[in-house]
């Protein structure tokens, strides 16, 4: 699977952008998907991830309120909409998809394929 993360961008403070992720492969809907993000000197951490079906989901506090992640498989695409944005939501996002099993998990070594990642700068 190669995946394609597009979408990041400078927005201010409170503003939302939306990111996809376009995949490559037959085996996409077969996938839990998840977006990471990295900061400037900081780890990379876990955003939000989504089953297979799209059925569960899995957030980050930081994030959990703000972020909806959702998927069509049919066009093999995953999006993670972005709202009430906050300079320390600053970051490189990443999309990222599990092979193993088909439900969302915060791990990040479970993820075998990594998109390029995007970049969200969030001004105050």
């Amino acid at each position: 699977v190669q995946l394609q993360a597009s979408g990041g961008g400078l927005v201010q403070a409170g503003g939302s952008l939306r990111l996809s992720c376009a995949a490559s492969g037959r085996t996409f809907s077969g996938y839990a998907m998840g977006w990471f993000r990295q900061a400037p000197g900081k780890e990379r951490e876990f955003v939000a991830a989504i089953s297979w079906s799209g059925g569960s989901t899995l957030y980050a506090d930081s994030v959990k309120g703000r972020f909806t992640i959702s998927r069509d498989n049919a066009k093999n695409t995953v999006w993670l909409q972005m709202n009430s944005l906050k300079p320390e939501d600053t970051a490189v996002y990443y999309c990222a998809a599990d092979r193993t099993i088909g439900v969302p998990v915060a791990t990040l070594s479970r993820y075998d394929y990594w998109g390029q990642g995007t970049l969200v700068t969030v001004s105050s």
